[in-house]
């Protein structure tokens, strides 16, 4: 694709990764009989291939992208339709950038509007990600999902914000297309102050089903630290800031 999807996680950070997905496995499904919900991306993958075998016997689970769907085919995973949707019991997925406030953009992998389906349906939702992908300020373009028909009038409106909008397409040059048919237009703002405003103008313009805007927080958050270790990042419910656990 025209535009990176993800920095590619560096060696020293399987570790870590594998460390995250033991303490999903202890702290958040155990020994329950548990409906999770998979987002896409590297994040989720590497966590689906260290769930242990009696997550996989005891678990049903599904998935929003086909990359992911494999992956879970081969760990032998139980995988069940979209019928399910609204009994899911906790949701494991990844994040692009997470910012200062912890809203996030998500989209890179194409699975933006499956994944935040999945994501205001869930019972808890947790977000994966190594140390790169937590910043300030978002610094990175946001995936807008969009109908072909819509392409052009879309476009135009988001250059009037203010905004740069390009098409995401495929190595060759063809246009990406979602699994639900859809285009993507990657768009850089200048400014990624007032992300609720933001994310409500885009929401507007015609032509547009989903924005890579995630503004409701998780309820945790793990983020892989390039020495093995990682941190578990919650909100306290008494005070509503977010506490952060070093784990080694």
């Amino acid at each position: 694709m025209s535009t990176p999807l993800n920095n590619p996680h560096p060696s020293f950070l399987d570790k870590s990764f594998e460390k995250i997905a033991n303490d999903i496995i202890s702290n958040h499904i155990g020994a329950d009989s548990l409906l999770i919900g998979l987002g896409s991306g590297r994040s989720v993958s590497r966590v689906v291939n260290g769930f242990s075998d009696s997550v996989a016997r005891n678990c049903e689970f599904i998935c929003t992208s086909l990359q992911i769907k494999i992956d879970a085919e081969r760990k032998g995973l139980k995988i069940l339709d979209e019928t399910r949707i609204p009994l899911l019991d906790l949701v494991v997925d990844g994040a692009d950038q997470i910012d200062g406030d912890y809203f996030m953009i998500k989209g890179g992998g194409g699975a933006l509007l499956r994944e935040k389906i999945l994501y205001h349906s869930s019972k808890k939702t947790i977000i994966i990600g190594d140390f790169a992908k937590f910043v300030h300020v978002f610094s990175r373009p946001l995936p807008i999902e969009v109908i072909p028909f819509g392409r052009t009038a879309v476009i135009r409106f988001l250059i009037e914000m203010g905004a740069k909008p390009a098409l995401r397409t495929l190595e060759k040059g063809y246009p990406y297309l979602t699994e639900n048919g859809n285009i993507i237009l990657d768009t850089m703002f200048t400014d990624f102050g007032n992300v609720l405003d933001l994310e409500n103008k885009i929401r507007k313009i015609p032509g547009v089903l989903e924005t890579g805007f995630f503004v409701k927080p998780a309820s945790i958050y793990y983020k892989a630290l390039e020495d093995g270790g990682f941190q578990v990042i919650g909100k306290r419910p008494t005070e509503g800031k977010h506490s952060v656990q070093r784990v080694d």
